[in-house]
Parts: C-alpha cells; sequence; structure tokens
C-alpha cells in the first residue's frame, strides 16, 4: 500500500518539514534588535546616573557653602547696609546659586564667592573675599552688585 500526500488547500501553506526558507511573496520575520535595545537601555541608565551624581554633587557643595558662618555673615552684612536695603528694597532675599569657594584647615581658611539677593526693587550680585585665622573670619571685601546703579563696597560707608 502507497499513500500519498495529500495537495495543499487553495491559499493555505503547509511548509515542508525541516525547511528554513519562506515561501516567495511572503513578508520577512520581524527584526529582533535585543542586543541594540538592551545596550541602548543600558548606555541610558548610566548616563541618567552620572547626571543624578553629578546633580547631587552640586547640591552638595552649594549647601555647604550656605551653611558656612562666613557666608551667613556676609549674606547679614549685605542685607543690612543701609545702600543695599534703599536699591533693593526690603525684605531682601537670598538665592539659591553659589559660586566660588570656602577652604578651611587647622590654620585657617580662605573664601571667595558670589551669591544672589533680591528685593521688591531690584536684584543684585554680592561678592565677599574673606580669610580666616584661628579664631574668626577677616573680610578682604563684601561688594554688592545691582543690576542698576554702582557697586555698593559694605564694607567701606
Amino acid at each position: 500500500m502507497t499513500i500519498t500526500p495529500q495537495p495543499p488547500q487553495p491559499g493555505t501553506y503547509t511548509p515542508p518539514q525541516g525547511s528554513c526558507t519562506l515561501p516567495q511573496g511572503a513578508p520577512p520575520p520581524p527584526k529582533s534588535g535585543g542586543c541594540l535595545k538592551a545596550f541602548l537601555i543600558g548606555c541610558g541608565i548610566i548616563i541618567a546616573l552620572g547626571f543624578a551624581a553629578v546633580i547631587a554633587i552640586v547640591v552638595l557643595v552649594v549647601n555647604v557653602i550656605k551653611r558656612s558662618d562666613v557666608y551667613r555673615e556676609a549674606y547679614s552684612r549685605s542685607i543690612s547696609d543701609q545702600r543695599v536695603i534703599e536699591r533693593l528694597g526690603t525684605p531682601i532675599d537670598k538665592g539659591w546659586w553659589v559660586i566660588g569657594s570656602i577652604h578651611i584647615d587647622d590654620n585657617g581658611g580662605t573664601a571667595d564667592f558670589d551669591f544672589p539677593i533680591s528685593g521688591p526693587k531690584g536684584k543684585a550680585r554680592v561678592h565677599a573675599s574673606a580669610t580666616r585665622d584661628a579664631e574668626k573670619w577677616t573680610y578682604s571685601s563684601i561688594i554688592v552688585r545691582p543690576d542698576v546703579g554702582g557697586e555698593i563696597d559694605v564694607l567701606r560707608p
């Protein structure tokens, strides 16, 4: 007895056993790209973590400077100067961004930084420079530079 295979029904396709070829006219299979996707996702995560680390370090440094004695005293002296009050109005608020550096060691230290202040009449930047001996900070300059008008030397009347 001989068995003959049945011809396929019209409109259907049954691939032969062991065949890896597509029939003519069939669309190609979708490309996976799994390795490329994993690589791009991994790189994206590493870049995002890098940005987050940089932002965290900047916020930490700014907060350390803003909590220092030299910064608080420079801010206090700036906002209590009558010329600054006349130019900016009251209340005078400090800005968030601080640029500069503070170095302290066993023998003393140095500070040189800028920070913004603002009042109802305008804005200004404060530049402060100071040195520290074993006991206290000595300011060489605290200069307020309003957006409008000349600069104000807080240390000199």
